[in-house]
């Protein structure tokens, strides 16, 4: 428990202000490590048949030979507990017995001096089970035989889901630690820590490999060794972020184009501090117009959180922007950064920018950029339904999953909130604080309120995967701050101008617009463009005369648009309003048909982000 590493988590608030209705949900990296069975018990990843110990069986160390007889034990319905060891001068310890935890009998204990001491009831009976171990050496080499064993029990054996009850047994592993101490901070229960964890882990009430007795206690020492370091703790935060502070001082000297700006509290002490790169503030003039601020990581050796704001070069690859700490996740803490922000890119505001709903940031962009459009990213909500949804709806829940996606992306406003006042009815929805919400917000996160918008695919899940290991690289355990800083620099310049290694990309189509876009934009931009040129194929243009046609899916008997050329002006003005997905692939292959010197300016215009040398 004390602070010699700074330890990076993701914030655990829900954004709706409530500690207590959030649910953790690990998704895949959480089924890698175990499986709920039909039963809902765990499945051990370690289900292989350990025979029984026999005399003579040698091992290499007394503690293989400990873990060898402690598996067996667990699956035969007990558990054992070191006994008697023997040493000499010159062998050292060369006998070590291991027992039944039934094994001998409760020696009687002065009672304590209180008025109603506690008579607990002992489980030594007296059983006879038993391993013993004697070393030898030989060739030179140490190594462990059985000398005796025994598998003979005066008591009855424990069924699969008893013996993982037994104190040998019950182990919280470091990552329940960790969760334990965030639920236990913000206030939960132990009862309520433990419904929680079983709903995490898809398992049945009472089957964790712990109990309530084991959280609480383990609780209760951690507080104490807490409150042993609190003054520890407090005087590294403030040495640190001075050290922190000399650091930017520092590279401000080195570096004429580095900037950093920080803010003081009463006492002088260090509240907040922001930092860029030259580099950074040159790739915003080029890669701007979309930016994500994130804010899902907070420091728990420091108490700050981070905001990182960051965007997608022409290689499709993260590029850092700008870094911010902050010592309060309010509106006021984000609106000094904001503006930090913008001081740091010389005055210059993104078109959009992407976040997770958060009531406090969504003030401060409304009001330190009252001309970006502020989307909520679709990723981080549907990471939330588990934690808001599962528990109320239980075997619903995946029909709401499913149909909460498919209202997402529909196409026009009038068609999101019939289908959305339709999903709120049919699961009862109407008073959830969560739905209440996400209503309220979803003119940022519903595709048809924000189809509009230039996002450059920093909504996507492959960025949102690229951003969280372009993360992974700065948030590991730095000691101190200046680390951390020295991290955030490398990580920059990483990847900044970083090229990827996409190979020589074929053309699909032969037609001129691939052609020309192949010669143009780079592998990464290609693809993508390629990807959405070859599905426009699925879209007919019907004449309907005077320079309007009609675009219509060749399947769907739906979602027709209609277009306008204007051919003097070389324009195209579509019904939807919107230069986006395959419509607008088949606004390219209508100008490519009907004016090809068109197509270089289109290209330009939808894909200007991702030139190679842009």
């Amino acid at each position: 428990m004390k602070p010699a590493n700074n330890i990076w988590i993701q914030k655990e608030q829900c954004p709706c202000g409530d500690w207590k209705c959030f649910i953790k949900y690990d998704g895949e990296e959480q089924g890698q490590a175990c499986q709920p069975t039909k039963e809902g018990t765990l499945l051990s990843s370690s289900s292989e048949v350990v025979f029984a110990p026999y005399v003579g069986q040698i091992f290499s160390t007394d503690d293989e030979a400990l873990e060898y007889y402690s598996n067996f034990a667990r699956k035969n319905g007990f558990s054992i507990r070191k006994a008697r060891s023997t040493e000499s001068h010159n062998l050292g310890v060369y006998r070590r017995d291991f027992v039944c935890y039934r094994s001998g009998f409760n020696q009687p204990r002065k009672k304590a001096n209180v008025e109603h001491p506690r008579d607990r009831k002992s489980v030594r009976c007296g059983c006879d089970a038993k391993l013993y171990l004697t070393k030898e050496i030989v060739n030179g080499v140490t190594q462990w035989f059985v000398s005796q064993f025994s598998n003979v029990h005066n008591h009855e054996l424990l069924e699969d889901d008893q013996v993982r009850l037994l104190p040998a047994y019950r182990k919280i592993q470091e990552a329940d630690q960790e969760r334990i101490l965030l639920l236990s901070k913000a206030g939960f229960p132990v009862n309520r820590i433990i419904k929680i964890l079983e709903l995490e882990k898809g398992v049945q009430p009472g089957q964790l490999p712990f109990i309530e007795k084991d959280i609480r206690n383990f609780v209760r020492t951690c507080k104490k060794t807490v409150l042993e370091n609190d003054a520890l703790l407090t005087e590294k935060r403030i040495t640190d972020m001075m050290e922190l502070l000399e650091a930017c001082k520092a590279m401000s000297e080195r570096d004429g184009d580095f900037v950093f700006d920080f803010l003081t509290d009463t006492t002088g002490k260090v509240e907040n501090i922001a930092w860029s790169y030259g580099d950074s503030v040159r790739a915003f003039d080029l890669f701007g117009d979309a930016v994500q601020f994130d804010i899902t990581y907070q420091s728990i050796t420091y108490g700050v959180l981070l905001g990182l704001l960051s965007g997608v070069d022409n290689h499709g690859k993260p590029i850092f922007f700008a870094c911010a700490l902050l010592q309060e996740e309010n509106s006021h803490a984000f609106v000094w950064a904001l503006q930090t922000f913008v001081r740091f890119m010389r005055g210059r505001h993104p078109q959009t920018i992407v976040t997770d709903l958060d009531p406090g940031l969504r003030d401060a962009i409304a009001s330190e950029l009252p001309n970006t459009k502020h989307i909520i990213s679709i990723w981080y909500i549907m990471s939330k339904l588990s934690s808001w949804f599962s528990l109320p709806l239980g075997l619903k829940y995946s029909e709401l999953k499913s149909e909460f996606e498919m209202v997402s992306y529909a196409e026009s406003i009038e068609e999101f909130e019939h289908h959305w006042s339709h999903l709120i009815t049919r699961f009862g929805l109407g008073s959830d604080k969560h739905i209440s919400l996400l209503s309220s917000y979803r003119a940022s996160w519903a595709f048809s309120y924000i189809r509009d918008c230039f996002v450059a695919r920093i909504t996507t899940v492959e960025y949102m995967r690229s951003l969280d290991n372009f993360l992974k690289d700065i948030l590991n355990e730095q000691t101190c701050l200046q680390v951390f800083f020295e991290q955030v620099a490398l990580a920059a310049n990483l990847g900044y101008g970083a090229k990827e290694g996409i190979d020589y990309i074929h053309l699909k189509t032969c037609m001129p617009v691939e052609e020309h876009a192949e010669s143009i934009l780079t592998p990464y931009a290609f693809s993508v463009y390629q990807h959405e040129l070859v599905l426009s194929m699925q879209y007919a243009l019907i004449e309907m005369g005077k320079g309007s046609y009609v675009v219509r899916h060749y399947k769907k008997t739906e979602g027709e648009y209609l277009l306008i050329w204007i051919a003097e002006d070389e324009q195209i003005h579509c019904s939807c309003s919107v230069n986006s997905y395959q419509i607008v692939w088949a606004k390219l292959f209508f100008c490519t048909l009907y004016n090809p010197g068109y197509v270089t300016a289109s290209c330009s215009l939808i894909c200007n982000f991702m030139y190679d040398d842009p």
